[in-house]
């Protein structure tokens, strides 16, 4: 099938590098008219390249080595030999293509582990059964993903392809993580034994106020994320549930149990998946939306959600590390946006459902993972961005009379599909700053703050309470009693007294700064 693609200049909004052809997913996307984001296209240069390869703005800039022809199997056969895998442009292609194509390029080569790969590929995710023979059982089978560039699941064979499917999902759910440089780095630090290191060197009723502090830092976090600042009653009733992480089985129940701790009064707000449209953006001055992003259609919600717990399933039982899981489990959940409202905190809990889950974290803890990512909202919201952004070009939707939102066409495969490598580094990112910082800080904040109070209490008798009061009130004017409580709560004390309880509280917190939830 040829295709006789001529290289725009301008290729979806980004200008193409000059003196070179489309490649790959662009070029089959350009000539098929292909409804999907091509997130980092690439080319083929007239000339030759540097290293064979060389990355310009968004494009990726191939020596001319690499042309093979122009036309449907060339192009498709390097994107499965030199693209990341993208499910969502390959479905649509699937879609796009007459099936006999895809018959006539196995034929051609039906021993080829590219054609086979792509022979299943369209069955897995067409549902479609090709006119084809099954391929002969002496063939040797092969991995579906190499597994040196990405992180896959325990493989199964699929004895018509002669191929081991090593995806972490199912065709109704099914994300990618690439093996990065980052990732591996992330997998060999093994942050769940250096956890329970920690721990094991300290005693239980200690761990015990630890985990209570990170617990409450984490939830106020996870508000403050959303731009809220609940009544502390409402604060404790999530944190209560959060510190349940991982003790009943994910489903859909589970789900709408966690929405009803989180949504008290629910006049306004349905428990469970939305019956309507989503939307994440601004309203302009007659009310009508201005999204930035939209979420899955309702009469999808339940089949992709279905998918996305399958998916986890699947994730689980083949062992996949428990960092990689959380982050696919939980930005799918995200994308998807299955709820009226609570989707990020919700999204925020997977985390800690899933590490708690698969043993991750230390029985009775939490990671302040929220925390973590409130310190760095820019860049977690530049994650979400850039993978919902590039969506949005391909969602049709108009506004609804009560300023909601209305999907107008198919776009379940915009959210059953994505990439999640980007956010699985961001994820472990964060959960290695909990295990290598706040962990053992918040553990060292409470022994310190308990030597303190053993030496106030010796020097003068008061109540702990009232020796953390004062503790509270020194660290929090950079190492002195201020006047004004110096005056009030602690007039009764000599000047002498006063000046040695400053000493003893900088003496046990030189060089520590404020910990979370203190």
């Amino acid at each position: 099938m040829n295709l006789d693609i001529e290289t725009p200049s301008i290729f979806q909004e980004t200008l193409a590098p000059p003196g070179t052809r489309l490649a790959g997913w662009a070029a089959l996307v350009h000539a098929l008219s292909i409804q999907a984001p091509v997130r980092n296209p690439s080319c083929v240069s007239e000339k030759h390249v540097s290293g064979s390869r060389r990355n310009e703005n968004n494009w990726v800039v191939f020596d001319k080595r690499y042309w093979s022809g122009d036309n449907f199997e060339c192009h498709l056969t390097f994107a499965l030999r030199h693209e990341a895998l993208d499910l969502l442009i390959l479905k649509r292609i699937c879609a796009a293509v007459a099936p006999a194509i895809i018959e006539d390029l196995v034929r051609a080569t039906p021993t080829g582990t590219v054609a086979r790969r792509i022979w299943f590929f369209y069955e897995f995710l067409t549902g479609r059964p090709l006119r084809l023979p099954d391929a002969p059982g002496n063939l040797t089978a092969i991995d579906l993903l190499p597994s040196d560039a990405y992180f896959t699941g325990k493989a199964t064979l699929s004895k018509r392809h002669r191929v081991r499917d090593n995806l972490l999902g199912t065709a109704a759910f099914c994300p990618v993580i690439r093996k990065t440089k980052a990732l591996e780095e992330f997998v060999g630090l093994s942050l769940s034994d250096r956890a329970r290191k920690i721990i094991g060197q300290v005693g239980a009723r200690l761990i015990a106020r630890a985990a209570s502090f990170m617990l409450l830092a984490d939830s106020r976090a996870s508000f403050e994320i959303e731009g809220e600042r609940p009544p502390r009653n409402r604060l404790e009733r999530w944190g209560r549930a959060v510190s349940q992480a991982g003790k009943n089985a994910l489903s859909m129940d589970e789900i709408a149990r966690l929405h009803g701790v989180l949504i008290e009064d629910r006049r306004f707000v349905q428990v469970g998946l939305r019956p309507d449209g989503v939307f994440l953006g601004e309203r302009d001055s007659d009310n009508n939306p201005l999204p930035e992003f939209i979420g899955a259609r309702p009469e999808n919600l339940s089949e992709l959600m279905e998918g996305l717990l399958d998916a986890n399933r699947r994730m689980g039982r083949d062992g996949l590390d428990p960092v990689l899981q959380a982050a696919a489990t939980a930005f799918g959940f995200v994308y998807i946006h299955p709820l009226q409202d609570g989707n990020g905190r919700l999204h925020r809990y997977l985390f800690h459902h899933i590490l708690a889950d698969r043993k991750f974290t230390p029985p009775g803890m939490v990671f302040p993972v929220s925390s973590v990512i409130f310190d760095r909202i820019d860049e977690y919201q530049k994650i979400l961005q850039n993978h919902s952004r590039p969506l949005m070009e391909f969602i049709e939707w108009r506004g609804t009379a009560s300023g909601n939102v209305e999907g107008l066409n198919q776009t379940a495969d915009l959210y059953r599909y994505f990439d999640c490598t980007d956010a699985a580094e961001f994820l472990y990112a964060c959960v290695r700053h909990t295990v290598e910082h706040d962990l053992p800080g918040e553990i060292d904040y409470l022994q310190k703050n308990d030597a303190a109070i053993r030496h106030i209490t010796d020097l003068v008798e008061m109540p702990d309470q009232v020796a953390q009061s004062l503790i509270l009130f020194v660290r929090q004017n950079q190492g002195t009693l201020p006047t004004k409580r110096r005056k009030k709560e602690f007039e009764l004390l000599t000047d002498e007294e006063v000046a040695s309880l400053e000493q003893i509280i900088r003496d046990e917190f030189e060089g520590l700064g404020e910990q979370p939830g203190h």
